[in-house]
């Protein structure tokens, strides 16, 4: 039924697609499972520039991830956010003893693995004949089907019905670049598709999915503390949904009256912080905390927030000639 849509689409993929990709010429299970989880929140561009070979570097193997400590390897993925990624990737790793299993049952399984990764992860390092869906995955669907409705079953529906079980590698890969180049979110370039012809949703492209209802991100005000003593600073590891497992400075929302620092703002996936900096000499007396001085707190994962922290101090410290 679909023998022309996949023959088009084989060849906009053998002429457009993203051969190139380091994931893509590969066959090591790990190597694209590290890609997928990295792309889940991230764009390819910063995945591929910033991320993913140091990371491999830092842990070429999968036995050599589940021996790191869970410091070492969230300080690898500073800067990529969403840091849940990185813990259930170490715990993955720790879990299945060095060894990815080898279908997408089996994948799913893990911490951090859901259908779709699981299916992507089986058919690209196992040619696994299942389909995926992500969200460039999902744009196509729901325009080729003319599927109106955010509805994730019906979308696997579809995404099985328009399959093609006899190229699963090659089909797969050339939807996400479909999506992510020519069935694009507000601009698509219809007339370039290989889906044009059989496309329901061609019309009025845009319509399809439903828009989202848009909610103003919630604004957090507080105050971030720097507690000096003797030149070192206080942090514990965090344990909050969205930064557990990385070290922050004391952060409150009481008022404070002690050196200010300056102040920042910083944008998070379901909140903004705004945040005066404060340094304080006071006494500081929590087991929660530990001392660091500025050479050490280099080495430790923090969340954006507490660099931007650091950065102040570090700036006013330079300003009074102060040891930086």
């Amino acid at each position: 039924m679909f023998k022309k849509a996949h023959e088009a689409l084989q060849q906009w993929y053998q002429e457009n697609g993203r051969h190139d990709l380091p994931w893509r010429r590969t066959n090591d299970p790990y190597k694209i499972y590290v890609s997928e989880i990295m792309l889940q929140q991230t764009q390819v561009k910063t995945v591929l520039e910033r991320f993913y070979f140091p990371f491999l570097e830092a842990f070429p193997t999968l036995e050599d991830l589940a021996c790191a400590s869970l410091d070492d390897v969230l300080k690898k993925w500073e800067g990529l956010g969403y840091y849940t990624r990185a813990r259930n990737l170490h715990t993955a790793a720790r879990q299945c003893g060095g060894t990815l299993p080898d279908n997408a049952s089996e994948l799913m399984k893990l911490p951090g693995i859901g259908r779709s990764t699981a299916h992507a992860i089986a058919a690209f390092a196992y040619r696994e004949p299942l389909p995926i869906l992500d969200a460039n995955v999902k744009r196509i669907l729901h325009r080729y089907f003319a599927v109106t409705k955010r509805d994730e079953k019906k979308l696997w529906e579809c995404a099985y019905t328009l399959f093609d079980v006899n190229h699963p590698f090659e089909y797969n890969q050339a939807m996400m670049d479909l999506g992510s180049t020519i069935c694009l979110a507000k601009k698509p370039l219809c007339s370039l598709c290989p889906f044009e012809p059989g496309c329901a949703g061609k019309g009025s492209p845009l319509a399809y999915p439903e828009g989202k209802i848009q909610t103003p991100k919630p604004l957090r005000l507080r105050s971030i503390i720097l507690y000096r003593r003797e030149n070192r600073y206080a942090l514990k590891r965090r344990n909050s949904r969205f930064l557990h497992g990385l070290w922050g400075f004391v952060e409150t929302d009481a008022s404070v009256r002690e050196p200010y620092l300056g102040e920042l703002k910083q944008h998070y996936s379901h909140f903004i912080l705004e945040a005066k900096v404060y340094l304080s000499d006071q006494d500081f007396d929590d087991e929660e905390y530990e001392w660091f001085g500025l050479s050490e707190i280099a080495a430790l994962s923090l969340s954006r927030a507490d660099h931007k922290a650091l950065m102040l101090l570090r700036y006013n410290l330079e300003k009074e000639g102060g040891c930086v």
